[in-house]
């Protein structure tokens, strides 16, 4: 990101433009032209038609949480006001699910088990 910032943006004469991202004429470049460029890279490469460029939003929010990220600061990354929206937008894997479960539970058996063996002495 740097080195975009610092070197590549630049090149684009936008002294003054907010945009992080100008098109060559120095405009922001538009959802449509995102849209459709990351379509025919999808095309090309043979993927899924139900993946989006906006699947990429939800994939990074997902591995954020996946990877133990704290879930407000999830949602303050992306920008949501409501937790809930970030909710909708996180498609843990099963393993992921799992890994979570089978933690918390043995969490609560070895708690459990802890407090029995304390009354028992």
């Amino acid at each position: 990101m740097d080195e975009w910032f610092t070197e590549v943006r630049p090149q684009f004469g936008t002294d003054g433009n907010p945009a992080a991202w100008p098109s060559e004429r120095g405009l922001r470049i538009g959802c449509q032209r995102i849209n459709s460029r990351f379509k025919a890279y999808r095309e090309a490469l043979g993927l899924d038609d139900g993946l989006d460029f906006h699947s990429l939003r939800r994939s990074y929010v997902t591995h954020l949480i996946e990877d133990g990220w704290d879930p407000r600061f999830v949602q303050e990354q992306v920008g949501h006001e409501h937790a809930s929206t970030t909710s909708i937008y996180t498609c843990v894997s099963s393993d992921f699910r799992t890994r979570t479960l089978r933690r918390h539970l043995d969490d609560t058996i070895a708690a459990a088990l802890r407090a029995q063996s304390g009354r028992q002495a």
